[in-house]
C-alpha cells in the first residue's frame, strides 16, 4: 500500500532534475508515475538546455596530471620510441585534464616538454595542447634541490643499513647483488619505510631500497613544478602510467614523498594495448590510420579530397579513431587493435570516432538545409520556445534521446571528479574514462535510427511548423550535447561530410 500522503507529495515535487509528472496510481506492485513528456521536453528544451551540458557542481582544487611515458629516460621521447601503451596513457591523461577542467579543477600537465620537438609535433596532430619550453631550458637548480633533500631525508638508507633487499629504483626491480656492487656509495631511500610510517595505502609492500638515479630527479623535478603555481596548500597528483611503468610509477611517489612533499598522489594505470600479428610504434600506428582514413574518403568522395580542408578534416577524423580505440575501453583492460594493413576505416560503421564525427556532422548539415530554406523564404525563423507545443514531439526515439542522453549528461561529466577522492585514499584510483566515448557511440546510434526514419524538415507548410520546430529544439540541443562531449577529448566538430 502506498499512503496518500506519499503520493501527494510525489506529484507535488517540483525543481531541477525533477521530470514533470502527469499523474500516478497505485497498482498491485506499488505506485505508477506517469511523467509528462510535452512538460519535459519544455523545461529542458524551450531555454536551450545549456544547463544540461555543463557539470552541475563546480568543484575547487588543483590537479596534475602526470604522464610517466613523457619522461626523459635519459632522452625526450619521440613518436618512433613511443609505445602504443603509452599513448593511451597520455590520450587518458588529456581526457581527464579536459574533464575535470569543466568540473572547476585548475588543471595543469607534467612534464613539460622541448618546444619543436618531434614529440609536441606528434601530439598536437592528434590535437593536444601540451606544455613546452625552450629547448635550452634546464631545471638543475630544482634539480639539486631535491638530491639535497633526499640525501638529508629521515628515509635515506646509511651505510650500517646496506646489505638488505634493495627494489633497484631507477630502473627496475628486485634486489640485484651487481648492482650494489656497482653503486657503492650510491644514494638509497627506504621506500617501504615512507608508505608504512605516513600511512599510505595501497603501495605494493614489495617496494623495498630504492637506488636514486638521475632521471628519478628529473621527474621529481617537473612533478615539483607542475605543482609550484598550484593555488592551494595540498594539490592532487594524478600519475596516468601504464601496468607494465606502474611499480616505477611507485617507486617515484614514494621518492618524492621522502624529500618532503605532501600532495596527495594517486595513480591511473592503464592496461595494455596488443596488436595481434605486428608491433607497431606510436608513429607508425597514427600513420596507418591516416592512411586508412584518406583511403576511406577517397573511395567516398572521389576528386573532392584534396587541400587544406581536406587535410584538416582527415587529420580531425584520424584523432578522433585513435581515441576511440584507446579509450573506450575500461582504463584497467587491455584494448586490441586491428592494425592490418589493408583493412580500412569505415566511414559509416557503427561503432568508432569516424561514426560519432559523421553523426555530429549531420546536425550541421540539416541546420544548413533549414537555413538555407530560410532564406528561400520556405520557412520562418525558429521562434521563442515558450511559444511552441512541445507535446508535438510523439516518437518514442525522440524521447529516449532526452531522457537517455540530454538530461543525464551532466550527471556524467560530474564523475571523474568524484571518483579522485573515492577508494578510501589508496594509492590506486578506478575512474569510469570510457564513459564519454560509449556515451557518444550509443548517442550516435539512437540519433541515426531516429533520423533516418524521421523526416524533419518537412513540407513548408504552416500547420506542420510547430512538429518542425520542436523537432529542431531537440536536434539543436543534441548538436550541443555533441560538441560539448568532443570537446572533452579535444575533437574539435566537423560541419560536413
Amino acid at each position: 500500500m502506498v499512503p496518500p500522503a506519499v503520493m501527494s507529495r510525489v506529484l507535488s515535487l517540483r525543481g531541477s532534475g525533477v521530470l514533470p509528472v502527469a499523474g500516478g496510481e497505485v497498482m498491485g506492485e506499488g505506485l505508477r508515475v506517469r511523467v509528462d513528456r510535452g512538460a519535459a521536453f519544455r523545461a529542458v528544451l524551450a531555454g536551450g538546455a545549456a544547463e544540461y551540458l555543463m557539470s552541475s557542481g563546480q568543484m575547487q582544487g588543483c590537479v596534475v596530471l602526470n604522464c610517466p611515458a613523457l619522461h626523459p629516460k635519459p632522452n625526450t621521447p619521440t613518436p618512433d620510441t613511443l609505445t602504443l601503451g603509452q599513448l593511451r596513457t597520455v590520450l587518458l591523461a588529456d581526457h581527464m585534464g579536459a574533464l575535470l577542467r569543466r568540473q572547476g579543477f585548475s588543471v595543469s600537465y607534467c612534464p613539460t616538454l622541448p618546444e619543436d620537438s618531434d614529440i609536441i609535433t606528434f601530439l598536437r596532430t592528434l590535437g593536444l595542447d601540451w606544455p613546452t619550453a625552450p629547448a635550452n631550458w634546464t631545471n638543475e637548480e630544482r634539480e639539486e634541490k631535491l638530491q639535497e633533500a633526499l640525501e638529508n631525508s629521515p628515509y635515506r638508507e646509511r651505510e650500517t643499513e646496506r646489505g638488505r633487499r634493495t627494489s633497484g629504483g631507477g630502473g627496475g626491480g628486485g634486489g640485484r647483488k651487481a648492482e650494489e656492487g656497482e653503486n657503492e656509495g650510491a644514494l638509497r631511500v627506504n621506500l617501504k619505510r615512507v608508505f608504512q610510517e605516513e600511512g599510505l595505502l595501497g603501495y605494493d609492500p614489495s617496494l623495498g631500497t630504492c637506488t636514486v638515479h638521475r632521471d628519478s630527479i628529473s621527474q621529481l623535478a617537473q612533478l615539483d613544478i607542475a605543482t609550484a603555481d598550484c593555488t592551494v596548500a595540498t594539490a592532487t597528483v594524478l600519475h596516468v602510467t601504464s601496468c607494465q611503468d606502474e611499480f616505477r610509477q611507485q617507486q617515484i611517489a614514494m621518492l618524492w614523498r621522502a624529500s618532503g612533499a605532501t600532495h596527495t598522489q594517486r595513480h591511473l594505470v592503464c592496461g595494455p594495448v596488443k596488436t595481434p600479428g605486428s608491433h607497431l610504434t606510436a608513429a607508425q600506428y597514427l600513420q596507418l590510420r591516416r592512411g586508412q582514413m584518406k583511403e576511406a574518403s577517397e573511395m567516398k568522395y572521389g576528386d573532392q579530397v584534396e587541400g587544406q580542408t581536406w587535410d584538416d578534416i582527415i587529420r580531425v577524423m584520424t584523432s578522433a579513431t585513435v581515441r576511440f580505440e584507446l579509450l573506450s575501453t575500461v582504463h584497467t583492460s587491455p584494448v586490441t587493435l586491428d592494425v592490418q594493413r589493408e583493412g580500412s576505416v569505415s566511414t559509416k560503421g557503427p561503432r568508432g570516432g569516424v561514426f560519432v564525427m559523421y553523426n555530429c556532422a549531420r546536425l550541421h548539415t540539416l541546420f544548413d538545409s533549414y537555413e538555407r530554406g530560410v532564406g528561400k523564404g520556405l520557412y520562418p525563423e525558429i521562434p521563442d520556445g515558450s511559444e511552441l507545443d512541445f507535446s508535438a514531439l510523439k516518437e518514442e526515439g525522440e524521447w529516449l534521446l532526452l531522457f537517455n542522453y540530454l538530461i543525464p549528461f551532466s550527471e556524467l561529466l560530474d564523475q571523474s571528479g568524484q571518483a579522485l577522492d573515492c577508494d578510501g585514499g589508496a594509492a590506486r584510483v578506478n575512474i569510469k574514462t570510457e564513459q564519454i566515448c560509449k556515451f557518444l557511440v550509443s548517442l550516435s546510434k539512437d540519433f541515426s535510427s531516429y533520423y533516418n526514419r524521421v523526416h524533419v524538415l518537412g513540407e513548408p507548410l504552416p500547420h506542420l511548423f510547430n512538429q518542425m520546430f520542436c523537432r529542431l529544439y531537440l536536434l539543436r540541443a543534441l548538436r550541443e550535447l555533441y560538441h560539448s562531449a568532443l570537446d572533452t577529448l579535444n575533437l574539435p566538430p566537423i560541419r560536413q561530410l
